[in-house]
């Protein structure tokens, strides 16, 4: 008894190279994590920096010294407001659209069966696996033998037919894992269907949707290649980035840059409570 007793402690005590050993196994999938993130959020922090650069020249591309001229004169460079009105708009139209028409392509797609079903699944996934410059050639072809004027209309009609795509495939994952028999027992309380669907099925599926639309705006925001193909004299935000990065980079694109991530991650918050306050309390 005495031998097995000493034994015991002896089996549990590990070297120091043992030690170390396993506690890097058990934190590094952390640390990985933590680079990782690090590595993706470098880029954002040095946007958020030299937004309040105040650079000697036409060029932000080396400190200077702490500002806060940019932020309280965010348009303060020629073209830029109305670059960004211009991308907003488009953003808010082709968003809403798509998000629209896509919902209702993804309804259908999941709930019925219909002749062509498995075409329109794949003609779905075409725009997300197309090259971008080859969809741009291909719309603007399509708009200068139709003789439709490059301009507005035609970045509009762009923007929907390629986020389309991505609303249908965010609203399916959501109708995918849906409860059918939620809709059953409404109907069978005496709702018709256009109740059963404003009252049962739009509210669980809400924030799909929402996660959709907000998905197709982020992309209409920050497209060029397609863009640049079929805007004509039309100037968007990426395009004027573009432009102004041949002669001069002014620190009012970074001030722009940094409110639109940080309105996209206010919304992305908003999101997360709407959700965390309709879960049922001791859920």
């Amino acid at each position: 008894m005495t031998t097995a007793a000493e034994t015991l402690p002896r089996a549990r005590r590990r070297s120091p190279f043992a030690r170390v050993l396993a506690a890097v196994r058990y934190h590094a999938l952390t640390v990985y994590a933590v680079l990782a993130f690090t590595y993706l959020l470098l880029p954002i922090a040095v946007v958020v920096a030299f937004s309040f650069n105040d650079p000697v020249g036409r060029f932000n591309f080396s400190w200077q010294g702490f500002t806060l001229d940019n932020w309280l004169h965010p348009f303060g460079y020629p073209g830029l407001q109305s670059s960004i009105e211009l991308s907003l708009v488009i953003a808010v139209l082709a968003s809403g659209f798509a998000t629209v028409l896509g919902t209702l392509i993804g309804l259908a797609l999941v709930r019925y069966s219909f002749r062509g079903r498995a075409t329109t699944n794949f003609l779905i996934f075409l725009p997300m696996t197309t090259p971008e410059i080859v969809m741009g050639a291909s719309l603007l072809t399509l708009f200068l033998n139709l003789g439709v004027a490059l301009g507005f209309g035609t970045i509009l009609l762009a923007h929907i037919m390629f986020n389309i795509s991505y609303v249908v495939v965010t609203v399916r994952a959501r109708l995918v894992g849906f409860d059918r028999h939620l809709e059953e027992a409404a109907m069978d309380l005496g709702a018709n269907e256009w109740t059963t669907f404003r009252k049962v099925t739009l509210p669980l599926i809400a924030p799909g949707i929402f996660a959709a639309g907000l998905l197709a705006f982020a992309l209409s925001v920050d497209d060029f290649v397609i863009t640049y193909l079929v805007a004509g004299g039309d100037v968007t935000f990426p395009l004027f980035v573009w432009g102004a990065a041949r002669v001069a980079v002014p620190p009012q694109i970074n001030v722009i840059g940094t409110a639109i991530f940080l309105i996209a991650v206010l919304l992305m918050l908003a999101n997360i409570l709407f959700q965390w306050r309709r879960e049922p309390k001791g859920a």
